[in-house]
């Protein structure tokens, strides 16, 4: 593997060790796609640390199990900000 890209998928596990970030948070530091931090966390740490992967893959899972809470709390966020541009419409409004 390339010293560039292992040196990467380190400094993103060790991104998500400390801060908890998601995957796409850990994209925008790092600069790179979605696709790009997956593979490196789910496919490339696995040849360079697997005690580090496993620790990586448990952050995944409870952020796969807290995801909807989250989401609810965005769209809760949303609405108290007064955005209503995407306001849902009724059928009389149709």
């Amino acid at each position: 593997m390339n010293e560039i890209i292992k040196k990467r998928v380190l400094n993103e596990a060790n991104h998500i060790l400390q801060t908890k970030d998601t995957i796409r948070s850990t994209a925008k530091v790092f600069d790179v796609s979605k696709s790009t931090v997956h593979t490196d966390l789910n496919q490339r740490l696995k040849e360079i640390d697997k005690t580090l992967a496993n620790q990586i893959n448990d952050i995944f899972k409870n952020h796969e199990e807290t995801k909807h809470i989250r989401g609810g709390e965005a769209t809760k966020e949303k609405y108290k900000r007064g955005n209503n541009e995407n306001k849902q419409f009724t059928l009389h409004d149709r």
